[in-house]
């Protein structure tokens, strides 16, 4: 596997790619990982993906940044937050089974967060010279809301949005933001068992978009706070669907 590291914005990239030496890529796929788990959790889904779509590899680029916050204090060597959280209040949510209902929250640090990402995504599209319309922001958990943040705000809409496990966050503020957004595809996965992020945040967001005429694909499955194989493949078809118009 092939890797570079660069900073883009304020933020460390883990970037890989398989294309030829001085050829820029149709695409990039910026996929962003949750709380707690190191800058490079998510990287093996690159050489995955290619691995099941190989006319990919000349075509693809992925870019894995590291959430902004060390969760070092925390007694968590290497993991990474977008914004912190109240971890005793999740665990007490997780023991009792109780739906946290994050509707109406707009977690502190969210809005500084998509910033640090507004401004990794715009030096990154200068550096490769492509514009929004492709590039495909993707995210799991923590990642996955950060994602969502920024992609309801661009000027331009990206190619796509993919949201792994992830729920709906202050609705008011994303609803209208969604009214306004241009619209773009957005694949959405989510487990009937997550202990984590309960699958009913998820159908809130999903359908706080249909309502806004967002065309969501979404794939729930019988499982815990994962991305499970069909979104992978869901993911792997989407950016040879977008590779193949360009």
């Amino acid at each position: 596997m092939t890797l570079t590291t660069r900073t883009f914005g304020s933020l460390s990239c883990q970037i890989y790619d398989q294309l030829p030496d001085q050829t820029k890529p149709k695409l990039i796929a910026v996929v962003s990982h949750g709380f707690g788990a190191p800058g490079d959790d998510l990287v093996p889904l690159g050489p995955e993906i290619l691995r099941r779509n190989s006319d990919l590899a000349s075509q693809v680029q992925f870019v894995f940044p590291a959430a902004p916050l060390s969760l070092l204090e925390m007694g968590i060597p290497g993991g990474r937050a977008w914004w912190m959280l109240d971890v005793a209040a999740l665990n007490a949510a997780i023991a009792s089974g109780t739906i946290r209902d994050q509707r109406n929250e707009t977690p502190e640090g969210l809005v500084e967060a998509g910033q640090q990402f507004r401004d990794m995504l715009d030096a990154l599209l200068q550096d490769a010279g492509l514009p929004l319309s492709r590039c495909v922001l993707a995210g799991f958990s923590q990642g996955s809301m950060v994602s969502t943040e920024v992609a309801l705000q661009l000027p331009e809409p990206p190619a796509a949005l993919t949201i792994w496990s992830g729920t709906l966050l202050c609705e008011q503020r994303w609803g209208s933001l969604a009214e306004q957004s241009p619209r773009f595809p957005i694949q959405q996965s989510h487990g009937k068992q997550d202990p984590i992020l309960p699958f009913e945040g998820a159908i809130w967001l999903k359908e706080m978009l249909e309502q806004r005429e967002f065309s969501v694909d979404f794939t729930e499955f019988m499982g815990p706070h994962t991305i499970p194989e069909p979104a992978l493949e869901k993911f792997g078809s989407l950016l040879a669907d977008l590779t193949s118009s360009l």
